[in-house]
């Protein structure tokens, strides 16, 4: 089954602005005792196995040990309410790793899946940042931080770990707050980052 999937992607967790987790591909310990993050992808073009996906929007929420290499992950999928069944099927195996692609690097450190739902979400990006709500309790965001000497936005490179993909663009949060899948965590300058990404298998 052959896939692609195109668009735009945003982060916030409860990590102090910059995740290490993140910077270090996974073998440093977060900021605080776990590290429970909010994954957003708004699929501008996308195809699995000749169903169109495009316009789709998708959260992934997981919390994991504070050290994210040993594993035991618990994690779950929010899909847009206009999802359709054969859609949220077919990009659940995506997400899950189970038709390879970037996530499927990530799924063996999963130790429970919580399952898939749907819900009211509203994915924005602009070139100063961008916001995400879930349902009425779910309200993320990042701000783009421009380097001092240029217009353009701070970025880290060389990612390996990280699905979206080798940049990311650093955007610290404002107060934010996710509560999915019983995953809580909020407050403000949380760690966020944002990306373009292009996965196919």
């Amino acid at each position: 089954m052959s896939w692609e999937l195109n668009g735009f992607y945003v982060e916030n967790c409860n990590c102090d602005a910059v995740c290490p987790c993140t910077w270090s591909n996974l073998s440093r310990q977060a900021t605080f005792d776990d590290c429970r993050a909010t994954l957003g992808f708004r699929i501008e073009r996308g195809q699995i196995d000749d169903v169109d996906v495009s316009g789709r929007t998708m959260v992934l929420s997981l919390v994991a040990p504070k050290l994210m290499v040993d594993g035991n992950w618990r994690a779950g999928l929010v899909f847009d309410a206009d999802t359709s069944d054969d859609q949220m099927a077919l990009l659940t195996s995506v997400f899950t790793g189970a038709l390879g692609g970037p996530m499927a690097g990530l799924a063996p450190l999963i130790g429970e899946f919580l399952g898939a739902e749907r819900a009211d979400i509203d994915l924005e990006s602009t070139d100063a940042g961008w916001t995400l709500t879930v349902g009425g309790d779910t309200n993320l965001g990042g701000s783009v931080v421009l380097g001092p000497k240029t217009d353009g936005p701070v970025t880290m490179t060389g990612i390996t770990a990280h699905p979206a993909g080798p940049t990311l663009t650093i955007t610290p949060s404002p107060e934010v707050r996710s509560t999915l899948f019983g995953i809580e965590f909020g407050g403000d300058s949380r760690s966020g980052f944002t990306a373009p990404f292009s996965w196919a298998a």
